[in-house]
């Protein structure tokens, strides 16, 4: 099996110099590596002439189109059986193409999504995030970590499908609004074998401030909300509950400073937001082995839960309005 790994980037040259020493130090070096300039001010080429004597490596560089639509001109420019994207804010551990390679031929896999997960190296708000985004006490508890492998919609940071998947579905039909779970739901419906594969992880360094980590949730929600424009039950009752916490939030803010209530009703509402702030303490701290960590989680589950609910909300009465 030949690998061809798809690297949309755009303006990020730093991050990409790390992701494509990463692959340098892979295992099973059977693999290309097709990198799509989406009309970056700042670009990457300079590094090709770096890494060109390590990988097998190749350069385009088009207007900018979004990330979808990059992947796909990369997929069609590239030559391998099976086809691997990563984000520019990626890096890979050693060992990602030979367990993956096994996963595909035992499991005979047409498609695959694989988890993210936090270095040792990252600051702490960043594992804080992470944590948000991977946790069950908040909705990254689907990221990830699933019973039934089949469920799985791979995410644009970590997925996969075969040349035949590819020429089949035609990649992604939108271009950066959760064109991803799209094209998840899509090859399933196509009859293809898409499943998580647990071992090819992948260390995400998503944003390095809240503000940006928040916008990012709210794009989430929004982006949701366009899935189901193509595929009307891609809205499950998972996606709906961050709505229902912002809502739940909002009534208690209106009870306590509006209404200035002392129900009881009110009492079990704070209480029960008290309870679920200090669950998210306890669970960060201890899994990530620190205080400190535990206290911002606190921040971005609140945040991250909020934001993708406010997003949700927004475009889906966007929707609602225009159709």
């Amino acid at each position: 099996m030949f690998f061809s790994v798809i690297i949309p980037v755009y303006n990020r040259p730093d991050e990409i110099e790390e992701l494509l020493q990463s692959l340098v130090l892979q295992e099973d070096r059977g693999f290309e590596v097709v990198i799509v300039e989406d009309g970056s001010e700042k670009t990457c080429k300079h590094l090709i002439p770096v890494f060109q004597q390590q990988l097998d490596i190749h350069y385009f560089f088009i207007p900018n189109v979004g990330q979808g639509f990059a992947r796909n001109y990369g997929m069609r420019n590239s030559k391998g059986d099976f086809l691997v994207m990563f984000d520019s804010d990626c890096i890979i551990p050693p060992n990602y193409f030979s367990s993956l390679k096994s996963a595909i031929v035992t499991r005979n896999l047409d498609a695959f999504g694989g988890p993210d997960a936090a270095d040792s190296g990252f600051s702490v708000v960043q594992k804080a995030m992470n944590y948000s985004m991977t946790s069950k006490l908040t909705t990254g508890g689907i990221r990830g970590k699933l019973k039934n492998l089949g469920k799985y919609q791979a995410r644009g940071y970590n997925m996969g499908l075969s040349r035949e998947a590819f020429e089949k579905s035609e990649g992604f039909i939108d271009p950066n609004k959760g064109e991803d779970i799209e094209l998840s739901i899509r090859l399933k419906k196509l009859g293809m074998k898409l499943e998580l594969v647990e071992e090819a992880y992948v260390i995400h360094r998503r944003k390095n401030t809240l503000w940006g980590f928040f916008k990012q949730s709210y794009s989430f929600g929004q982006n949701r909300v366009n899935v189901s424009r193509y595929h009307p039950e891609a809205i499950k009752l998972v996606h709906v509950l961050p709505a229902v916490f912002l809502l739940f939030v909002l009534a208690l803010a209106i009870a306590v400073f509006v209404l200035q209530s002392d129900s009881i009703i009110l009492i079990g509402g704070v209480f029960t937001l008290a309870i679920w702030k200090v669950a998210v303490f306890l669970d960060s701290t201890l899994v990530n082995k620190s205080i400190i960590i535990g206290l911002v989680s606190v921040v971005t589950s609140f945040g991250q839960l909020s934001a993708y609910g406010l997003g949700l909300i927004v475009e889906s009465l966007r929707k609602l309005l225009k159709g």
